[in-house]
């Protein structure tokens, strides 16, 4: 599904940021609308985020959870003055946003593509032609970005590392979680600064490790996209497993 503001859904109002939980509201909001009591989740980066969130407010009605190249968790600053900055810049960065009202710019959909490739370094040619799909619309001068520039200033929620492993232990047994090799967050190429997603993978080897499938495979950040045979078998796998356990 595309979270608000994204793809082919509807940008909010002017003045309603984007708020974290929002896009949690949003997957409730179709699972009400499709009439779903219980179903699987599967999201990619910050969809994983969503996912995660989901699943730990409503345990109830998640079968399985499938995370790709996420931990299920939005990663904050430990340090207090870290984590004000940051929720000062959100402000700062919306408003100086709103200010400009720039009008989206239209580029061929060759320019369109490359801009996205250059902006997302993990993508290949064919992954970044699948998300202009959705991810822009044609006009008479040319291709549009869908997404609302304001998302980029959402509101996030942050965990202790301690919060996390509670989080997780409530919904253990049915969580696949695949990185890939050449992603975001395997330890070796995570910024030495990185303490919070470090002691979030120790405590993954220590505590978590027995009762959640933690699988790494080879690739990039948009690995299901750029080569998803990769990852499909052992989606595959997971979802028809009678128990979440069995070896992948």
């Amino acid at each position: 599904m595309d979270f608000s503001g994204h793809g082919l859904s509807s940008h909010r109002p002017a003045g309603s940021p984007y708020h974290f939980l929002d896009y949690v509201s949003d997957v409730r909001r179709v699972a009400a609308a499709l009439q779903w009591r219980r179903f699987t989740l599967m999201g990619h980066s910050m969809g994983g985020c969503v996912a995660g969130m989901f699943c730990f407010l409503y345990p109830e009605m998640v079968d399985k959870l499938i995370l790709l190249e996420n931990l299920g968790f939005l990663l904050g600053p430990e340090d207090t003055e870290a984590w004000l900055k940051s929720k000062r810049m959100v402000i700062d960065r919306l408003l100086s946003l709103e200010a400009k009202q720039q009008t989206p710019k239209a580029r061929s959909p060759e320019a369109a593509l490359q801009r996205l490739l250059e902006a997302n370094r993990h993508l290949t040619a064919e992954g970044g032609a699948i998300l202009l799909q959705r991810g822009a619309t044609e006009t008479p001068a040319g291709l549009v970005y869908n997404r609302d520039m304001r998302v980029h200033m959402h509101s996030r929620e942050s965990f202790t590392v301690e919060q996390c492993v509670k989080l997780l232990q409530k919904i253990q047994d049915r969580v696949l979680i695949i990185i890939a090799q050449d992603g975001l967050l395997v330890p070796h190429n995570l910024d030495s600064t990185n303490h919070f997603v470090k002691a979030l993978w120790e405590a993954f080897e220590s505590t978590l490790k027995q009762h959640i499938q933690l699988v790494e495979v080879p690739g990039s950040h948009f690995v299901h996209l750029n080569e998803p045979e990769v990852v499909s078998g052992i989606i595959g796998n997971f979802l028809t497993a009678k128990n979440t356990r069995a070896r992948l």
